[in-house]
């Protein structure tokens, strides 16, 4: 490693991760330029069917097998996990595709060493406009899910160019596996109290083609965040719906009862309706009060 002023100062473990699948045409620029800034580059391999853990081992860079193809989320994970048993004093993300720059690492880690945040993300919003079309619009889409289920706004929720405190190291519990793993980690930052701020950083798109289809991408995404803001608020996301569901079928219940005795009317389809929304609000109540205890449970354990 290149000696770096502002790391020589702070005499800090600088730790550089990558997840990786299937990038031999880019990982040894990446690994080459990281280790300038890094005291360590860990790549973690996640399942890749070509020679990117070779390449990546080759240049110096300790590297972490999946033994088949887990997921981004997995693959942070480990990463994660990884920089805990070293003892990193600050974990930087970049992908191995080339799309980031090493270069800017150590503006990105500033705020960091100067005990300004816990979580610096790099904000591609100066160049959103080189961003392909269809990338642009889904993540405007993710942004604004993920905003929806944290009260200090993100600008670029879906950088995975960022770098984490020892704090968040230590207290950040990695559990999407998927794509979705960047807006669950905002949201964990969230119920933690942990410091998210925000740095501009450049971006590069060309030759990127993406391993997944755009669409998948963005369910996937969207399914993780409801599944984590549910988890986490469960008498806010599934108790109100529940109380209104209930209060619709008690409605629709008393009005044909009231058809019955005016009328000897009846209809069924009425009925089906009104003991249907009864019966999922009973399901979302039982949900909501299940997982607010196991929320309970969690925080006390």
């Amino acid at each position: 490693m290149q000696e770096v002023s502002v790391f020589a100062k702070v005499r800090r473990l600088i730790i550089a991760g990558i997840p990786a699948y299937n990038e031999e045409k880019t990982i040894a620029k990446v690994v080459l330029l990281a280790e300038r800034y890094a005291d360590v580059v860990i790549v973690c391999n996640d399942g890749s069917s070509d020679l990117t853990a070779d390449i990546a081992e080759s240049l110096g860079a300790k590297v972490l097998q999946h033994s088949k193809n887990m997921g981004k989320g997995a693959a942070i994970k480990s990463l994660f996990k990884a920089s805990r048993e070293i003892g990193a004093d600050v974990l930087v993300t970049l992908d191995a595709d080339g799309q980031h720059d090493p270069n800017e690492v150590p503006e990105l880690i500033r705020p960091i060493l100067d005990n300004q945040a816990d979580i610096v993300i790099g904000s591609r919003i100066k160049h959103r406009s080189e961003m392909p079309m269809y990338r642009r619009i889904g993540n405007r889409v993710l942004d604004f899910f993920t905003n929806a289920g944290i009260k200090n706004k993100v600008i670029d929720t879906q950088s995975g160019f960022r770098a984490y405190s020892k704090k968040a190291i230590q207290e950040i519990d990695v559990t999407e596996m998927g794509l979705g793993v960047d807006s669950q980690i905002l949201l964990d930052a969230e119920e933690r109290k942990l410091r998210v701020i925000e740095r501009v950083v450049t971006c590069s798109y060309e030759a990127q083609t993406s391993k997944r289809n755009p669409l998948i991408h963005a369910v996937d995404v969207i399914v993780s965040i409801l599944n984590v803001i549910t988890e986490r608020r469960p008498l806010l996301y599934l108790g109100v719906p529940s109380a209104a569901l209930l209060m619709l079928g008690a409605f629709l219940t008393v009005w044909l009862l009231n058809l019955y005795v005016a009328d000897r009317g009846f209809s069924v389809t009425m009925a089906l309706f009104a003991m249907g929304t009864m019966l999922i609000g009973l399901l979302l109540a039982f949900a909501a009060i299940i997982l607010k205890a196991i929320s309970r449970l969690r925080r006390h354990y």
